[in-house]
């Protein structure tokens, strides 16, 4: 006879979410939680530096919908830094990494993005360990369970 483990003071979340990055004009996009991954990173291409107010700032475009090149976001958004991140082929990039608010649910955060093409990739967006821990606990089994499945 196994104990009762005590519920978990944080929130469950599935193996995917919708989430929105409010400060970069995204208001859906759906997020793998890859708990492999330690950074999490967003679809990004034609990615700019400029100057502004002494900031070295980036602008890009995100196409925040899979299998939709239609639908195009130009954001912009401070430089923190470049990262060399290794990716899940074992090659490494040097990525320019950013920061800005997430939204999953009724939870905001300020999360550190990775910028990287991701076009090949089955999802535009990966929420990485460091996003969710201390935040949430994930069921693998499960998708979509604090946001609306927005898929069409």
């Amino acid at each position: 006879m196994h104990e009762s483990l005590p519920q978990s003071e944080f929130p469950c979340i599935g193996w995917r979410e919708w989430v929105v990055l409010p400060e970069l004009g995204i208001s859906t996009i759906k997020a793998k939680i890859d708990t492999g991954a330690r950074s999490s990173a967003l679809h990004a291409f034609d990615i700019e530096r400029f100057q502004q107010a002494g900031k070295t700032m980036l602008r890009f475009k995100v196409h925040p919908l899979q299998k939709d090149e239609r639908t195009c976001i130009t954001a912009e958004a401070e430089l923190l830094e470049e990262r060399q991140v290794r990716d899940s082929g074992g090659h490494t990039e040097l990525r320019p990494v950013i920061q800005t608010e997430v939204c999953l649910a009724q939870y905001q955060w300020p999360l550190e993005l990775t910028l990287t093409n991701r076009s090949s990739m089955g999802f535009r967006m990966l929420l990485g360990r460091q996003a969710v821990r201390q935040r949430f606990v994930i069921n693998p089994g499960q998708s979509y369970l604090l946001s609306a499945d927005q898929e069409k």
